[in-house]
């Protein structure tokens, strides 16, 4: 039976991926809705946060924001409040993110790993890759969440919006990341995400493989409108993705 263009299409872009998986270094996972479960707590706390200092917020608006570090989605809405000086906005973006990052806090102690992820990670360490984390949240809500897993030695960088000039989309994290972890060649890295945003900051990076995945914020139609390498339903499928040799 004659093989047809589409067959051969997919066999060149199989070859490619299988090509692209034997270089990757670095795994560089986002942290809510990839790696623990997303109940919609961000948004709906963030609302909240804006909403007891007298900030509109738009929930479509917030939602466009899932995956952005918190403190710019904050200066987003804020910036859009008349009448308030320079010093006065800084004070109250502040203020509003101080209740934000407390009462996320105090929720995510409750909150699980999505459901595969420690057996995930441990198959990604046992096949060698390097493994780290991006998140929007700020170091003290990163520090918690880690702190509570037991995962800080399971990484070898975990870096939070505070630690870089801008979150994403910007692929700056990533960048961090890669330092961290003494890996200098974007080709050798994998990012993994569940938000649109999350997947057009492994594009602007310029990695090998970016994967999205659907048990967080993100939707599979949303996901591709930003060219990911693949989309999967989980972490969980990841290893295999990337070729897990079951060592």
């Amino acid at each position: 039976m004659p093989v047809t263009r589409r067959e051969t299409l997919l066999g060149i872009a199989a070859n490619a991926m299988s090509q692209e998986r034997k270089r990757i270094r670095l795994v560089v996972l986002d942290v809510g809705g990839t790696l623990i479960e997303d109940r919609g707590d961000v948004p709906a706390e963030m609302k909240a946060a804006l909403e007891a200092h007298g900030v509109k917020a738009d929930p479509a608006e917030i939602a466009k924001r899932r995956g952005a570090a918190k403190r710019e989605v904050i200066a987003y809405f804020v910036g859009k409040k008349d009448g308030l000086s320079r010093d006065e906005r800084e004070v109250l973006i502040s203020r509003i993110h101080a209740r934000f990052s407390e009462r996320i806090i105090e929720t995510y102690k409750g909150v699980p790993p999505i459901p595969g992820v420690d057996e995930a990670l441990t198959k990604l360490k046992a096949d060698g890759y390097l493994l780290a984390a991006t998140t929007g949240f700020d170091r003290a809500i990163a520090a918690s969440i880690f702190g509570r897993l037991g995962w800080e030695n399971r990484f070898a960088a975990v870096v939070s919006s505070e630690d870089v000039a801008a979150g994403r989309p910007a692929p700056y994290m990533i960048f961090r990341a890669m330092e961290r972890a003494g890996v200098e060649d974007v080709r050798e890295v994998a990012v993994v995400g569940d938000t649109p945003l999350d997947v057009r900051s492994g594009r602007n990076a310029g990695v090998a493989i970016v994967v999205g995945v659907l048990s967080g914020a993100g939707t599979k139609q949303n996901l591709e409108k930003e060219g990911p390498t693949r989309v999967v339903r989980s972490v969980a499928e990841v290893p295999a993705l990337l070729g897990f040799s079951g060592r």
